[in-house]
């Protein structure tokens, strides 16, 4: 059996269902490929729905858990990013449904760090005057408010979207959804956002 590859560039032609089929087959290197090449996304997608760093990376944590947990039921007729975002869909929507009475204001701090870059939100950009700079934070911070307090679905895709950089018919197959009515999903929700946040633009 040739060994998975380390890194995408050594990918080999290998699609990601099929080294999840190796999983499934008992390989643990496989599986640990897989962790390797999507931890820093399922920790972004974690952070953007809880708004907690610790939070995220137990979530994340747990995707893959699960993930391995249920290798033996794995079918490769989806792709292997629309059965991992599912799993962390539920998750993310158990996490919030959960944890909702414990925090009343979901907004995170302008000064935690974000989790994509590792720098804070709010470093002095120096092309920016100090009123533009908190006009930015502000326009920020606003933003962050209205996308958590959209309907849970409408902040799943916006999430997937925006900031997953996933397509329409990506979206419709982690949401099981069409994909016209992942569109109509998603125009609501940036229809919504547009009017909440006319004065921040």
């Amino acid at each position: 059996m040739a060994a998975v590859p380390q890194s995408n560039s050594e990918a080999g032609g290998l699609s990601d269902a099929q080294v999840m089929l190796r999983v499934k087959e008992g390989d643990e290197s496989a599986f640990d490929y897989l962790v390797q090449k999507y931890r820093r996304p399922m920790v972004n997608f974690m952070y953007r729905m809880a708004h907690n760093a610790a939070a995220a990376e137990d979530l994340a944590q747990e995707v893959f858990l699960r993930a391995y947990r249920s290798r033996a039921n794995y079918e490769a007729s989806a792709k292997f990013t629309t059965w991992l975002y599912r799993i962390a869909t539920n998750l993310a929507i158990n996490h919030a449904r959960d944890t909702r009475h414990e925090r009343p204001d979901t907004m995170v701090s302008l000064d935690e760090p974000d989790q994509e870059t590792g720098t804070t939100l709010d470093i002095a950009d120096k092309s920016l005057s100090a009123e533009e700079h908190i006009v930015r934070r502000e326009r920020l911070r606003a933003i962050r408010q209205k996308v958590q307090a959209l309907p849970e679905r409408q902040r799943m895709a916006v999430v997937m979207h925006k900031y997953q950089q996933m397509d329409y018919k990506q979206i419709a197959e982690v949401l099981k959804l069409s994909e016209s009515a992942t569109k109509s999903l998603l125009f609501r929700a940036y229809e919504t956002l547009r009017e909440q946040l006319k004065d921040f633009v």
